[in-house]
């Protein structure tokens, strides 16, 4: 790695960047605010900062910053237009494992009816329930990235077919997964139809009452990726009437969700305020991709999960 030093405005707190000093003591660390007036010590080349950008991102940037990398996966909230001509990174796919669990963990729960299958009291009848398996079942997915991929190969170790829907015409870089050619295609006949695809201009409400039209009787739905992929009210016809048998969703429109919202109650709902992101070592997860790059930006090598601003992820 090169000798020289580089100074590193960081938004993302300072205590949870211990590996950074650690591994790299080239970077100086300096705490920079999301509003208000900027000090005058506040420059260097290299911004971090959270996968929302911050109100003063701009003028931060002004300050000699030449690269921002964003902690986190989704950048649909970022303020591209903030950025002039500088590259975006983000720790894009460094969740995938703690989601990828959470998203097998619904699926069980679902499959084996968790948690009503628990008793607190002797039941009415003993050793005998009706509870599903993976085994045999149709998973859909919605994306092919990182945590999709994740997904599919635990889902292939449960003895599941996985068919996928991506953007590009590009065949599956996993061995046993099926690249389906639309959506319709695929919901038609998902068991499970987990949503793991950026939420950008062509994927908002794409889960809308055409698309619920066309599933397979009894789905359960799974949302991973944005709320804004879901049109909500037609999902709440279609859970109404049956077409879905449960949604299991951890990310939703807006987010927090206001109180009283339908999705808190409803019978067929399982919520999580977006945490399937979480494990004990999700943090460090989420600094490895800033890691990597700014020892290659320090060595004068090309970035890596760079940003394609037109797409938005």
């Amino acid at each position: 790695m090169s000798a020289r030093c580089v100074r590193v405005l960081t938004q993302v707190p300072v205590q949870l960047l211990g590996r950074v000093r650690q591994e790299i003591p080239e970077a100086e660390l300096v705490p920079a605010p999301t509003q208000g007036p900027l000090a005058p010590e506040i420059a260097g080349e290299v911004l971090l900062t959270q996968a929302w950008g911050s109100p003063n991102l701009a003028e931060i940037a002004a300050r000699g910053v030449r690269w921002v990398h964003a902690y986190g996966t989704g950048v649909n909230a970022f303020p591209f237009h903030a950025l002039g001509n500088r590259p975006l990174t983000c720790s894009r796919g460094a969740s995938a494992i703690p989601i990828a669990e959470w998203v097998l963990a619904v699926m069980l729960a679902a499959e084996k009816r968790l948690p009503e299958t628990w008793v607190a009291q002797p039941p009415k009848h003993w050793s005998i329930a009706a509870l599903g398996g993976l085994q045999d079942r149709t998973l859909g997915l919605v994306g092919l990235g990182g945590i999709a991929q994740a997904v599919a190969v635990r889902a292939l170790a449960f003895g599941m077919r996985v068919r996928a829907l991506r953007r590009s015409a590009a065949p599956s870089p996993l061995s046993g997964v099926e690249v389906v050619r639309s959506l319709a295609e695929l919901v038609a006949t998902a068991d499970h139809l987990v949503l793991a695809a950026p939420a950008t201009s062509e994927t908002r409400s794409l889960i809308d009452d055409a698309t619920l039209a066309r599933v397979k009787p009894g789905l359960h739905l799974v949302n991973v990726a944005r709320g804004e992929l879901v049109d909500q009210d037609a999902l709440r016809r279609a859970l109404d009437d049956g077409r879905v048998g449960l949604a299991s969703l951890d990310v939703m429109h807006p987010e927090p969700l206001p109180a009283e919202h339908w999705l808190y109650t409803h019978p067929r709902v399982r919520l999580s305020p977006h945490v399937s992101w979480s494990m004990p070592q999700a943090f460090d997860l989420l600094i490895e991709p800033f890691l990597e790059n700014l020892r290659r930006y320090l060595d004068g090598e090309p970035l890596r999960h760079i940003v394609d601003v037109r797409l938005g992820y």
